[in-house]
């Protein structure tokens, strides 16, 4: 897609407050610092416009951007910051399982992982959770320039193993440096969410 008009339109923690216009939703997810913001910036072709926080794991709500007036990306909190409080990190459980429960235009989850170490628990219990909602997932590798060409296929197969995907469930391996992966991103968000209005 090429995309000229971007708009975040709501910071929403409860249902109420979600977008109404019912364009289909991908919502993006990932360990703090992982370049989640990056990979947004990438795709929706500008510099800064979703911020990329000096302080992990500062995203504390669904931060839905609308994209052409044709769908929305859902920016979800960030996990596994060590100075986030047990009580807050609760709080953001709840509401993130709140929207993928029950959010009609959901139509698949993007979950990031940096490409150059073995996914986290944490990352792995963020797939489980995804497969027990039966979510179409696509795992983007991130970093994918600090790792050498010739060890991507390892990488891939990694993540692959050690987060338990199904056969459905695609990898694709990204960097915000060179860009590599983000037209194939895009094919993959296109192909669900095309006609799903």
């Amino acid at each position: 897609m090429d995309v000229h008009n971007v708009e975040l339109t709501i910071s929403a923690v409860r249902p109420e407050q979600y977008p109404a216009e019912g364009y289909p939703e991908i919502a993006l997810s990932g360990r703090s610092n992982v370049g989640k913001s990056s990979l947004i910036n990438t795709l929706i072709n500008r510099k800064n416009y979703a911020r990329t926080s000096s302080q992990p794991g500062k995203t504390q709500t669904l931060n839905f951007y609308n994209i052409e007036d044709e769908l929305y990306f859902v920016d979800v909190p960030g996990y596994g910051y060590a100075k986030v409080s047990k009580k807050d990190r609760e709080k953001w459980g709840k509401m993130i399982e709140t929207y993928f429960e029950t959010r009609q235009e959901l139509r698949g989850v993007i979950s990031l992982v940096d490409a150059r170490h073995e996914p986290t628990e944490l990352d792995c219990q963020m797939i489980e959770f995804l497969h027990y909602y039966n979510l179409p997932i696509l795992v983007v590798g991130t970093k994918i320039d600090k790792i050498a060409r010739g060890k991507w296929n390892k990488s891939e197969s990694i993540i692959r193993k050690k987060l338990r995907l199904r056969k459905e469930d695609k990898v694709i391996l990204f960097s915000a440096v060179t860009k590599t992966g983000k037209e194939q991103i895009w094919e993959w968000i296109d192909a669900h969410t095309m006609g799903a209005k």
